[in-house]
């Protein structure tokens, strides 16, 4: 049975883990945003040089698990003399795994701007680097919003692998909760409930966003 008692003692630890958590994701977000987009670029429009190597990118990360990429980056760079804080690491490796799924989400994006327009915008004299921020890019994310909605749910609940190198999040204090009581049903089943409630309220709020972007662009 849920030990509601330790539920409600532990919900302090929970929700102070559960803020790292997001706080972990939001920037992994940003990171995986900003640079999944200029590497969708490099995929569409760079020389061979930089397509082979920004499909490399995407190839290794997209087949090694996330949770390998944290404890490299956690534990391989010290040797090289460089010392990240575990959050910072975790942000870091995290985003950077973003930036492999979200360029193929926004390339297809890009893809699916209507030609004619693109052809338009070069009689009319625009530049390639006024085509893309004007024009391309913008629609692009109209149209892949709901992907990335998805990809911003997946890395809230990616942050848990943040735990493997000690740092404090949500899932880290779950296992702190269970290893001084032994109740590992009360516990996780809290940490499940938090994940929950965060996942249910994004999703909502990226569905506001969504229906509210449709009713703009009608």
């Amino acid at each position: 049975m849920i030990n509601l008692i330790l539920l409600k003692n532990s919900m302090g630890s929970l929700l102070q883990g559960a803020g790292l958590s997001i706080i972990i994701a939001f920037f992994a977000l940003g990171i995986g945003t900003i640079g999944g987009t200029l590497l969708s670029l490099l995929l569409l429009y760079g020389n061979k040089g930089l397509r082979i190597a920004a499909q490399a990118y995407v190839t290794v990360i997209r087949g090694t698990p996330m949770l390998v990429q944290i404890m490299a980056l956690f534990f391989v760079l010290p040797y090289f003399g460089v010392m990240l804080p575990g959050t910072i690491s975790a942000i870091i490796a995290i985003g950077m795994n973003s930036i492999a799924y979200i360029s193929q989400i926004v390339r297809a994006g890009i893809q699916a701007v209507g030609r004619g327009q693109i052809e338009a915008a070069r009689v009319l004299g625009f530049s390639q680097l006024q085509i893309t921020r004007l024009i391309v890019l913008p629609q692009a994310f109209k149209t892949v919003f709901p992907a990335l909605g998805n990809e911003c749910v997946t890395l809230i609940k990616d942050s848990s692998l943040a735990s493997v190198i000690g740092v404090a999040e949500l899932t880290h204090q779950g296992s702190i909760i269970m290893s001084r009581t032994y109740d590992a049903l009360t516990a996780y089943m809290g940490v499940a409930l938090i994940y929950l409630m965060i996942t249910s309220c994004v999703a909502l709020l990226l569905h506001f966003m969504e229906r509210k972007m449709h009713y703009i662009k009608s």
